[in-house]
């Protein structure tokens, strides 16, 4: 019987998760006397299950039980701490001898860095099915690359620019898609983020470096970060409209945090009290809508992200009102109360979305 090769290593996984789901649970049944198979049934299945999990291991190295996932999770904290180690490594070798090589040198120093990590992370990525030795390689090869446009501006006396981060950015983005990085493509997504609300921040007469002072500059790449995976598919990397969302939500929620508290940052010619009050009757509304989109989409991120904002901006304007006026027993009482009352409404929202997908099907 054909099946649907899966289009990603995630996707593989999550069938390899749940034929082990299955089979628990077909055990479990048995065992109550629920459904019983017969040997035949049984052996078809395990046989089709057992060739499905060997192609996908030989495929995509997949965790195919628990143990090799929880030393999956070791080996992603390996190579993330390895992937810095090196990259910092490159950074003070390069910082320490500098000094001693001509121009010319250094010049062929770093493109010769830049080329030689490039070749070698798509050498191993040809050779890497786990992917683990492939994301540390790309990420040294984009630490490289950051460094070699940094270093080449400084030989040359190049004014330092915002426009560098167009190139770190479609750097990380080709590594990323490459090597299935979401590591690296949360790095391109910042720096797409910050050369955006530099842009917005000079027509307004700021120096691009100091863009942050405007909280409003993020506004508009937030808000098309966040939609961007609904126009542009990713079939192959199902995992990365979540990256997307989450930076525009941090990119919109975050200034919004801050405005709440700094009026005087705002490009409004309001007083920073009004401004102040407005930002934090937006900062709920934002986080209510995004929780709601989020369930209505089923986007576990969106959903996460809206309550844990809605939190921090009741917990900032619970402090404001109660914590000069109130013990600290008390103050600290109301917030324990305020969280059960989260949950109670979390977990209505969670029975009525239940009965909902109980009566749709």
């Amino acid at each position: 019987m054909r099946h649907i090769e899966p289009a990603s290593r995630a996707a593989a996984q999550r069938r390899a998760n749940d034929i082990r789901i299955f089979r628990q649970e077909l055990n479990r049944l048995e065992a109550d006397g629920v459904v019983v198979l017969s040997g035949e049934q049984r052996q078809a299945a395990s046989a089709h299950h057992d060739a499905l999990l060997a192609e996908y291991a030989r495929e995509f190295d997949i965790d195919r039980d628990v143990r090799s996932s929880r030393l999956s999770w070791g080996m992603r904290i390996a190579s993330f701490c390895g992937a810095l180690a090196l990259a910092a490594s490159v950074f003070f070798l390069f910082r320490q001898f500098w000094g001693l090589f001509s121009e010319y040198a250094q010049v062929a120093l770093l493109v010769t860095a830049s080329l030689t990590s490039f070749a070698v992370t798509w050498w191993i990525r040809g050779r890497d099915g786990s992917g683990y030795f492939t994301k540390l390689a790309a990420m040294v090869a984009f630490a490289c690359f950051v460094l070699n446009v940094v270093m080449l501006g400084q030989i040359f006396n190049i004014t330092p620019s915002d426009k560098a981060l167009l190139p770190w950015a479609a750097y990380a983005l080709l590594l990323a898609y490459a090597c299935d990085l979401r590591l690296l493509l949360a790095a391109a997504l910042l720096c797409v983020i910050a050369y955006v609300a530099a842009r917005v921040g000079t027509w307004s007469g700021v120096y691009w470096i100091h863009f942050g002072e405007r909280p409003e500059n993020f506004f508009p790449v937030a808000i098309v970060m966040f939609f961007w995976p609904q126009f542009f598919t990713h079939n192959r990397r199902d995992d990365f409209p979540a990256v997307f969302r989450l930076c525009g939500l941090l990119s919109l929620l975050l200034p919004v945090l801050v405005l709440s508290h700094w009026g005087a940052a705002s490009y409004l010619e309001w007083t920073p009290s009004a401004i102040e009050s407005g930002y934090q009757l937006l900062g709920f509304f934002l986080s209510a809508v995004f929780v709601w989109l989020g369930l209505r989409r089923n986007w576990g991120d969106t959903v996460n992200t809206g309550v844990v904002f809605f939190v921090i901006f009741l917990y900032t304007k619970f402090y404001d009102w109660w914590w000069d006026v109130m013990p600290k027993y008390l103050f600290f009482l109301v917030l324990g109360l305020t969280a059960l009352l989260v949950l109670m409404i979390m977990k209505r929202l969670r029975q009525s979305e239940t009965g909902e997908e109980g009566a749709s099907s």
